[in-house]
């Protein structure tokens, strides 16, 4: 394995129509239909709304406020990547502007997700660049320090691989590995179908506390149900 700063090449990646179904199944969906895991985290916000994407990782490993790393991701991307930048530690700095979304637009990135920051956030809301983000910041970055493109990196607490799959929307940002595309597909489309049964019977009258069998949830739990007037006369 190469020590040090790296640039992977040729990176795998799933299959374009899986990748393109997940995008309309949505971040939570999928998270739930992971098993409740790949969730990014509620810090990572898009910065647009109404934008569903899915897309495979191009990853980069950045030093804070040195955006470097990231030009070359650009370079290494083919159309239908996300891009998915991970400073070293916490750094708010706007790490792309409308300039590099331009060329990341151009090559048909389909969007870019940071726990770092980004800027000229106005003007990339305005060429429809998907863009979910840690941070907003004016403050720019130097372009002195190496990292690495297309390593393992932590999105908060999700680690995201070259070539995994990230779904992002409204709700946030959840990462599928590569490895569990075509079975994460057939549980959400599992889950959709589970979902529209249940809101027919929600629409005909039925309620939650029934359909999931709650009651002896809550009973076991210890919760007491009592009548109004009994409880505010042990309350005396």
């Amino acid at each position: 394995m190469t020590a040090g700063p790296v640039i992977v090449t040729d990176i795998a990646r799933a299959d374009a129509a899986i990748i393109d179904a997940l995008a309309a199944f949505g971040s939570a969906t999928v998270h739930e239909a992971m098993g409740r895991i790949g969730y990014a985290g509620p810090r990572i916000r898009p910065l647009q709304q109404g934008t569903a994407i899915a897309g495979s990782a191009v990853t980069v490993l950045a030093a804070p406020g040195d955006n470097l790393m990231v030009h070359v991701a650009i370079e290494q991307a083919q159309p239908g990547d996300v891009i998915v930048v991970v400073p070293v530690t916490d750094s708010p700095y706007g790490f792309i502007g409308d300039l590099m979304a331009t060329q990341m637009q151009v090559r048909g990135v389909r969007g870019y997700v940071t726990s770092g920051g980004v800027r000229d956030t106005a003007e990339l809301r305005g060429m429809g660049f998907p863009v979910w983000t840690a941070h907003v910041s004016a403050q720019g970055t130097v372009k002195d320090t190496a990292g690495s493109v297309n390593v393992p990196v932590l999105l908060h607490d999700v680690r995201v691989c070259a070539g995994d799959i990230v779904v992002a929307d409204d709700d946030g940002v959840t990462v599928v590995p590569r490895a569990r595309a075509a079975v994460t597909l057939e549980a959400a489309q599992a889950r959709v179908a589970r979902e529209a049964a249940n809101r027919e019977r929600y629409r005909a009258g039925e309620i939650s506390m029934d359909l999931n069998n709650l009651r002896p949830v809550i009973a076991d739990l210890g919760v007491h149900v009592v009548a109004q007037a009994e409880f505010e006369a042990e309350d005396v």
